[in-house]
């Protein structure tokens, strides 16, 4: 389950918090913010997903009723995906004021209080997680390359320059990454900003020459036409339609960055009407052809509707747009993995972080570099951006189902919504996700696979390790003595020191591991013993009279707890500098730091296959020292090693 909540004795109920730790500032400041942020990823769609709904891997001709019924499925796409099922719906479903899949789940569990029920839920959520991976590997390599392929516009001897550019691009991209976004991130806002009222601009120049197409656009009887007339290629059409709105599962994940207004504003009023000016500029421009002039021009509409005077600029304007898109999602990886870390989905990695000011922003190599390597073997693999939009969208699809059925536990359950009232839109928008990810499913032998497959894989670590820690602290759980007993038996034993001693545990009662090899082969005790447990809470942030519980057992010994939410920092010494209840305060040069670790046997024993037992072992052999982790200082740590048999 999600953060678990270890039976103790502290008799503590968690109190609910409904604050945002959203930056504060002007809703304009924060509106520029998000247009850098949140819609880069949607905001490149208009380079490809017109373009491939005509001329990808199933064609269609460019008349009047396809392209009329294609922008009009782009426009309504984007009014009950975007607009209503996450600006309106989703986004209020917030943890704390954080969103996303595992934000969202981390609620429902709480909620929830660990029903039976929710555990498919719990499945889905961890699933969505996975394909996020996916989404965040092909969403740079398709951003970059289509953005890339626009230089063979400005001269045609870039073509066979254009995968080793996006390849330099992609290499620099990742290895920025340690310096973290403090400097440039500030130019992201305003060069968005420029983009997006490019994109109108483009549009409207467009539309002077055949503006009643708004008119067939905002209405909704030409995309049933469109299915109307011929219904596998609207059905085949919607799964490069849905490239049209990937990255609105952003605007959700990215809502503790921003808040919700900054969001809602920046796409009602600005974001949404420069992708459709855009977009209905393209088929203006191709309505406005001849049909062989346009069967050659929906090759590439995007580019092609760029006057040639300011080619170049707008072509690196959209570069640097497809960049800055790419650097969302890969800050989003970060963020998501520091989430599964601390809710007990990931094991342990080293965390760095690249600005004094701002907490989120991280730098995780180790995904860093992952991630890297998976971007630049999709570009060299599928060379070319069309190619690339067969493996793009099965995975957005997938998670944005999840995400419905995720709100809908949400709406029945934690808001008790009539079901007169829920179930129409759950209807609805249950009705849109499958259409969508239906027709992707046809993708899958021509790439969709790609994206399925690295979802499963990650899928099976994740539940592998959930369920791997699960049973370790089971089997650990067996064999340990109640702290009760053990401080009578050991305060009149053992030796006592001056000092102070902490050990670290999992679970919060019992007697650490490393406490009970301690006493066996030093057979000493300090003076003050700390039985230190770090909980993560189902929430992003503890406030910080929440943060320690502490409980004088005697003899000494204290048993402490420290709460943390999982958007933040597991900083043990400087928390235990806030200590005021176990006697002095602590002094780092006389305390010393107990630390258990676990070597693992794969067994018989009923629990995980034995294949899943040595990814396990595997996970956690490679997984960060919690020394690092937990930031303690490494003169004063010593670890007491132990086999376990799971």
């Amino acid at each position: 389950m999600v953060g678990p909540q270890a039976a103790d004795d502290f008799g503590h109920s968690e109190q609910d918090q409904h604050e945002s730790h959203a930056p504060k500032g002007s809703l304009l400041a924060l509106c520029v913010g998000t247009v850098g942020v949140v819609f880069g990823d949607i905001g490149t769609s208009p380079i490809y997903a017109f373009r491939e709904t005509f001329a990808g891997h199933h064609p269609i001709t460019p008349d009047p009723t396809h392209i009329n019924g294609v922008l009009s499925l782009v426009f309504w796409s984007m009014m009950i995906v975007v607009t209503f099922k996450y600006v309106f719906t989703i986004m209020k479903a917030d943890n704390k004021g954080e969103g996303g899949s595992l934000a969202l789940l981390a609620l429902i569990n709480r909620q929830t209080a660990g029903a039976k029920w929710t555990a498919p839920f719990v499945m889905l959520g961890v699933f969505a997680t996975a394909l996020f991976y996916g989404d965040s590997m092909i969403t740079p390599a398709m951003s970059i390359l289509s953005a890339a392929e626009g230089l063979k516009y400005v001269s045609q001897g870039f073509s066979a320059w254009i995968l080793p550019i996006s390849i330099v691009i992609i290499g620099g991209l990742f290895a920025f990454q340690s310096r973290g976004t403090a400097k440039v991130g500030a130019w992201f806002g305003p060069i968005m900003l420029v983009y997006f009222a490019t994109l109108a601009g483009l549009g409207i120049m467009h539309l002077t020459k055949m503006p009643l197409i708004i008119l067939d656009v905002l209405n909704p009887l030409n995309a049933l036409y469109f299915f109307y007339a011929d219904g596998f290629r609207a059905f085949v059409a919607m799964g490069t339609v849905v490239l049209a709105v990937t990255g609105a599962e952003a605007l959700y994940a990215d809502m503790g960055h921003f808040g919700r207004r900054p969001i809602k504003f920046s796409w009602l009023f600005f974001v949404l009407p420069a992708l459709m000016l855009n977009y209905m500029g393209q088929g203006a421009m191709i309505l406005s052809m001849t049909p062989e002039e346009a069967q050659l021009a929906i090759r590439d509409p995007f580019f092609l509707m760029v006057p040639d005077i300011i080619s170049t600029p707008v072509i690196i304007l959209t570069i640097l747009a497809a960049i800055i898109a790419s650097q969302a999602v890969i800050s989003g990886a970060f963020s998501l993995t520091q989430q599964a870390i601390q809710l007990g989905f990931m094991p342990r990695l080293s965390i760095l972080h690249t600005s004094e000011k701002a907490a989120g922003q991280i730098y995780i190599p180790a995904i860093n570099w992952g991630l890297a390597v998976m971007v630049l073997l999709l570009v060299l693999f599928f060379q070319s951006s069309s190619n690339l939009a067969a493996a793009y969208g099965i995975a957005v699809t997938g998670a944005m189902f999840i995400d419905t059925c995720l709100i809908a536990v949400v709406l029945l359950s934690l808001w008790k919504w009539p079901k007169w009232k829920a179930i129409p839109i759950l209807a609805l928008f249950f009705i849109v996700d499958f259409a969508y990810f239906g027709a992707n499913l046809l993708k899958v032998p021509s790439g969709g696979w790609v994206p399925l497959l690295i979802g499963l894989v990650i899928f099976t670590l994740l539940t592998t390790w959930s369920r791997g820690r699960a049973l370790m602290r089971e089997r650990m759980a067996e064999s340990t003595m109640p702290m009760e007993i053990f401080i009578k038996s050991a305060a009149n034993s053992a030796t006592r020191v001056p000092g102070t001693a902490i050990f670290m545990a999992s679970a919060a009662s019992g007697v650490p591991s490393a406490l009970l090899h301690n006493i066996k082969h030093n057979r000493i005790l300090h003076e003050r013993v700390i039985i230190l447990t770090v909980q993560i809470e189902d929430v992003p942030f503890v406030e910080t009279g929440e943060r320690i519980i502490c409980k004088d057992l005697g003899e000494g010994f204290y048993r402490v707890k420290m709460r943390f939410g999982f958007l933040e920092e597991t900083n043990v010494p400087a928390t235990l500098d806030m200590v005021d209840l176990c006697g002095p305060k602590f002094d780092m040069m006389h305390t010393s730091f107990f630390l258990s670790r676990q070597t693992l046997i794969a067994s018989k024993i009923p629990g995980m296959a034995i294949w899943r037992e040595k990814v396990f072992a595997w996970m956690l052999r490679n997984a960060a020292n919690a020394m690092e982790f937990f930031k303690l200082p490494s003169n004063r740590v010593v670890e007491l090693g132990s086999q376990v048999e799971i």
